[in-house]
Order: structure tokens, then C-alpha cells, then sequence
């Protein structure tokens, strides 16, 4: 127990929940949720797990430090007299990034940069020798975090962002982020129970993250590095178990997982994408315009797409949500299909009455995750069996 410490997962807002059931499933303690983030409570070997096998997990932050901060001096004085020695050698380089809720601090990049000043003095100071910048492949990353006076300096565990699993080699236009496509997923209530489509399917991101929740594969096992691999107490031995322990609960998939893109190019880069998650076995990728498509067999059908927005797209907005609409009515029967879309306006014209709707954010665009219910035959039949 001595050797647990806090850690605060980052994610989406929305997704706050989800992370949350994620973290008590794999074993973390005092589990607290707050905006956009998780807190919890684990040891080393708790932080690789959590970084290779959370989904909705954007960065995994392990704070070293609070205090109160009243100036920029104040500030300086607080950083400079931590123990640095422990986290980084004096030759070692470094990355800083602040964010800040303050009315008295208001510029985060000057935040970095004081916070940058007052580690590097103190090395000189002390050692005559003074860590570098390198904000590509930092030996240590630091995030300060100030929220009116209260400042918050935590270590980096993952390094660049969660959500760049690894596995895409190319992607197209406008690209759905990785986490944000397995939570969308997660929120559909996919399990792996029954056939998987996406019908828009781009660079093929829904369909990867799709059949690693049905095969409990983690997310991250081929990233390149995380940023505790350059710390001074990596443990590889312990990284490599707990690697071996999260592939061993994999599962078996009993059904398909299907995409189409009306987009020769997208297809291919799909399947590129999907090859290079070792997923292929799994994972269907065929040239289709989903609005001449119809559904294939009785089996119950999960779909989950992200249909253009218009954003940076020329689509006649109208015309293609109504299309979405009309195939789905009339080509897609037992099939209970989710889309997300920035478009508000456009979601009028899809002609169906959503069963759900779950507001979100792509990037920074306020957007509406929805659920179409597609019964067999007619509803009124449905409630009168």
C-alpha cells in the first residue's frame, strides 16, 4: 500500500463516467470523478496497465505537487525548491505545459516558461549543469496545472496524447480521434454480442476500436512509447508483465465486423490501417455507397458511424441526412444504429425520431451522439407481440 500514489486521468467531457467504470474494472482504488477528468489511486505497475488498457483515457497525469500561489515569483520560489534530482538528471531534457483557470495568471506559456526557469536554475545552482528543452522526446514531462491559486505540478506518464494508439498509418479529411470513437462505442453499448457496422467507415477507426472492446485487446499496445519509459525508475521487467497479464483476458468474436466507404482511397486506407492493428481477421472493409446498400441476414445489426458534418466537406447537408434516414427506414430492419454529428441543424431532416440523444464534443464542436432504433417490421407490431 506504501507504494501507492494519486494519478488523475484526463478525457472527453462525457466520457467521465465511462473512465471511471474502466478504472474500478481494472482494479483502481478511490476512484473520484470530476470534469473531463478521473482521479484514483494505484501503484507503478497500476500506471502501465492503466495507460495500455484504458480507452477513454486521453492522459495519465501523477501529481508530485500542490501548493497556493499568489504571484509569479511565488510560483518560481515553489517549483525551484522541489526535489527535481528525484525525476531527471542534470543533463536530462525536459517539456512544460500549464494550463490555467486564474484571474492572476492568466498567459499559460509564461507559466511553462517560469516553471521552466525555476527547474533549470536550480540544476545550475546546485549542479553547475542544466537540463535542455526538448519538447519532442522529453526525458520528463511536466504539466502545471493552476486553478485560481491553487497550483497543481504533475509528471506526464503517457507522453503524447492516448488517442494515438499506434496503429493508423494514414487517414482522410476530417479523421474521428481515436478515444473519442471508442467512447461512442462504449456509450452505444456494443459488446461484442452481435454484428458490427460502420457505413462511413474513413480511415477505419470505429471498426478498429470496435473489435478490440469486443476482443478486450488494449488499446495501446503498439504505441511507440510512453513518457515513464524515460523515467528514471522505468521497470521493464514489470511493464513487460503486466503487458502479458492484459493479453491473456482477450476473447473470442463470434460475428462480423463490417465497413463500407463510397471512397476508393478511404477503403484502402482503412484497410492499411486495420492490417497494421493485426485486426484484419476480424474486420471486413468493402467499396460501398451505404445508401444502395441493404442489410445483410436476419441478425441483429449495431451501427455506429460519424457522417460528414460539413465542416470540410461541400455535402448538401439536407439531402444526405434525409438519404441517411430513408436507408435506414427502409434497407435496415433490427438494427439499432448510432451516429455522432456537429450538424444540429442537419439532424432535423434525418426524418426519425431519435430513442436517445448524448451531447458530446468532436474537437471542439459541440455535437449530438444519436440513437435510431430500426425495428423488424412495424413498432406498433413490436408492442403488440
Amino acid at each position: 500500500m506504501e507504494n501507492n500514489f494519486k494519478m488523475v486521468a484526463k478525457t472527453l467531457f462525457g466520457f467521465e463516467a465511462l473512465l471511471e467504470k474502466e478504472l474500478i474494472q481494472l482494479g483502481a482504488q478511490d476512484v473520484k470523478t470530476g470534469v473531463r477528468n478521473v482521479s484514483f489511486v494505484g501503484d507503478k505497475g497500476f500506471m502501465y496497465k492503466a495507460n495500455l488498457a484504458l480507452r477513454t483515457a486521453i492522459k495519465i497525469l501523477k501529481p508530485i505537487k500542490t501548493f497556493k500561489v499568489i504571484s509569479e515569483q511565488d510560483l518560481y520560489d515553489q517549483v525551484y525548491k522541489m526535489p527535481w534530482e528525484n525525476y531527471i538528471k542534470p543533463t536530462g531534457s525536459l517539456a512544460i505545459d500549464a494550463t490555467v483557470h486564474s484571474k492572476v495568471f492568466t498567459h499559460s506559456k509564461y507559466i511553462a516558461l517560469k516553471t521552466k526557469d525555476a527547474i533549470v536554475d536550480k540544476f545550475r545552482d546546485t549542479t553547475k549543469e542544466r537540463p535542455n528543452v526538448d519538447l519532442r522526446f522529453p526525458d520528463l514531462k511536466i504539466n502545471v496545472h493552476i486553478d485560481r491559486n491553487q497550483c497543481t505540478i504533475s509528471l506526464d506518464t503517457s507522453g503524447e496524447s492516448l488517442h494515438r494508439r499506434g496503429y493508423k498509418m494514414a487517414t482522410n479529411i476530417a479523421p474521428i480521434n481515436e478515444v473519442l470513437a471508442a467512447g461512442i462505442i462504449m456509450l452505444s453499448g456494443w459488446d461484442g454480442q452481435s454484428d458490427f457496422m460502420d457505413p462511413m467507415c474513413g480511415s477505419g477507426t470505429i471498426l478498429a476500436e470496435a473489435a478490440m472492446i469486443a476482443c478486450n485487446i488494449p488499446p495501446n499496445l503498439m504505441r511507440k512509447e510512453f513518457a515513464f519509459e524515460r523515467w528514471q525508475d522505468w521497470d521493464v521487467d514489470l511493464f513487460e508483465k503486466i503487458e502479458e497479464s492484459l493479453l491473456k483476458k482477450t476473447r473470442d468474436f463470434h460475428h462480423e465486423i463490417i465497413g463500407y466507404d463510397k471512397s476508393p482511397s478511404a477503403v484502402r486506407k482503412a484497410q492499411d490501417n486495420i492490417k497494421n492493428a493485426h485486426l484484419d481477421e476480424f474486420i471486413t472493409i468493402q467499396h460501398e455507397d451505404f445508401f444502395k446498400t441493404q442489410k445483410a441476414g436476419e441478425n441483429k445489426l449495431h451501427m455506429v458511424f460519424n457522417p460528414p458534418y460539413g465542416e470540410r466537406l461541400d455535402i448538401d447537408m439536407e439531402k444526405f441526412y434525409a438519404s441517411i434516414g430513408d436507408t435506414l427506414k427502409q434497407n435496415y430492419p433490427g438494427t439499432d444504429a448510432w451516429f455522432i454529428t456537429s450538424n444540429l441543424g442537419a439532424l432535423k431532416h434525418v426524418g426519425l425520431r431519435p430513442s436517445r440523444k448524448i451531447q458530446l464534443y468532436n474537437a471542439k464542436l459541440e455535437s449530438r451522439l444519436v440513437k435510431y432504433v430500426m425495428y423488424e417490421g412495424s413498432k406498433k407490431a413490436k408492442y403488440n407481440k
